[in-house]
């Protein structure tokens, strides 16, 4: 009975949230629209992602059920779990789970939610600062990319997954207006340190970077930003690497944890692994960033993710095409970060996971935001061909207008 309860509660909060965001931001009726369906989209792959777990496993059972191995307390209680990683998200989840009862259902929708969230966020970013919209097959790419269905499957459910990838976007939503919202940003990235410390640190450092070159960002907060997120940094430096049990971040260091990991995820333990040790760089990126394909799929996730990954190929192949500095001059500031932090974790990545569907796990984090700079890319160029055919139209009309006094003075 708590459980439907409480269910019913969060999706009226929700669906109310909804109309309050719209109207706070003033988004158009049309796509006021799709964030009601995005939420009831969402609520589908809270389900679906709990069936799925419930038949093929995971670690999300673990958290909710407090059934995770690497964890031991003694006399547990619920402050004995608070920590990073593995023991917040069982911190999180300790009230819910064991004070209330609430079943692991309840628990995916309650994670899946804060997911949403992070949808959300990062589609008012788009409305708002894209300068227009772009077609594919006459299917705009805006809103139609937030329904991809890999994007809603990792952050429908209980795990660092769901909480991480919220906390990022609020994170840079809060970023974009830094001045306004910096106190929203340290509680998001509080939520990213504690959840996942590797992607706080890679975070921090993206933000201070996209900050520092910013041209629309004043020179003293540049300098000030920059300053406190490099003091920030050292002072998280230690605590990350107690988190992932490295003595430091040398690149023979990192190496061996890669090697480690890779190890760990072998073709031996997992029925999607992938020998990456052997492959070279160019190969293991490309990997990392756009299987599992076809010839990869081993289940229903993995087959539906080969679509979302042709849709990723094919978007990168206009990089090339539509950059320029300019479009990265006026590139918001919530894409800067998210692209300048996409690139060194995806680095570390593309050597460290050898297993797809973990590797589908992680780079759902970043991934929207390496979509979106695709999208953004063809978008800018799109609009400034548009201005220039005005400029070019209006050099014609003047000049025809002088063309025809002169007729008419000489008559």
């Amino acid at each position: 009975m708590l459980d439907i309860v409480v269910i019913s509660v969060f999706l009226v909060m929700a669906f109310n949230s909804n109309n309050g965001f719209s109207i706070k931001y003033q988004l158009p009726a049309k796509y006021s629209v799709h964030l009601h369906y995005l939420l009831f989209y969402h609520l589908f792959f809270s389900l679906f992602f709990t069936w799925y777990i419930l038949n093929f496993g995971g670690d999300s059972q673990g958290y909710w059920r407090f059934t995770m191995e690497q964890v031991k307390i003694h006399d547990p209680s619920w402050m004995k779990y608070f920590g990073e990683g593995t023991t917040f998200i069982l911190w999180l989840t300790y009230i819910p789970s064991r004070i209330l009862g609430l079943s692991y259902i309840t628990g995916n929708i309650l994670f899946g939610f804060l997911g949403f969230l992070g949808i959300r966020y990062i589609f008012l970013m788009t409305y708002k600062h894209f300068p227009t919209n772009h077609e594919i097959l006459k299917i705009p790419l805006f809103p139609t990319v937030f329904y991809l269905a890999n994007f809603h499957f990792w952050t429908s459910g209980v795990g660092k997954d769901a909480l991480s990838f919220w906390a990022i976007a609020w994170f840079f939503f809060s970023l974009q207006q830094y001045k306004e919202r910096w106190w929203k940003a340290a509680v998001a990235f509080f939520f990213i340190y504690m959840s996942r410390p590797h992607m706080g640190q890679a975070i921090i450092g993206g933000s201070a970077i996209a900050l520092i070159l910013g041209s629309d960002i004043n020179r003293s907060y540049k300098f000030s930003l920059a300053t406190l997120a490099f003091v920030a940094s050292i002072i998280m430096s230690s605590y990350t690497l107690e988190a992932l049990k490295i003595e430091n971040f040398d690149l023979a260091t990192l190496q061996q944890f890669s090697e480690s990991k890779v190890g760990n995820l072998n073709t031996a333990h997992v029925g999607s692994g992938v020998n990456i040790s052997s492959y070279s760089w160019p190969m293991k990126l490309f990997t990392y960033l756009f299987r599992p394909l076809f010839f990869d799929a081993h289940n229903i996730v993995s087959f539906i993710s080969s679509f979302e990954n042709l849709l990723y190929l094919w978007l990168s192949f206009f990089i090339y095409k539509n950059w320029s500095p300019e479009a990265l001059r006026d590139m918001p500031l919530f894409l800067k970060a998210g692209m300048i932090t996409f690139i060194p974790v995806t680095i570390a990545f593309m050597n460290a996971l050898s297993n797809l569907g973990i590797a589908m796990r992680m780079k759902n984090m970043l991934m929207i935001y390496f979509l979106l700079f695709c999208f953004y890319l063809i978008t800018h160029k799109k609009y400034t061909l548009y201005l220039r055919s005005l400029d070019r139209k209006k050099f014609f009309q003047r000049r025809q207008a002088i063309i025809d006094a002169k007729k008419k003075n000489a008559i």
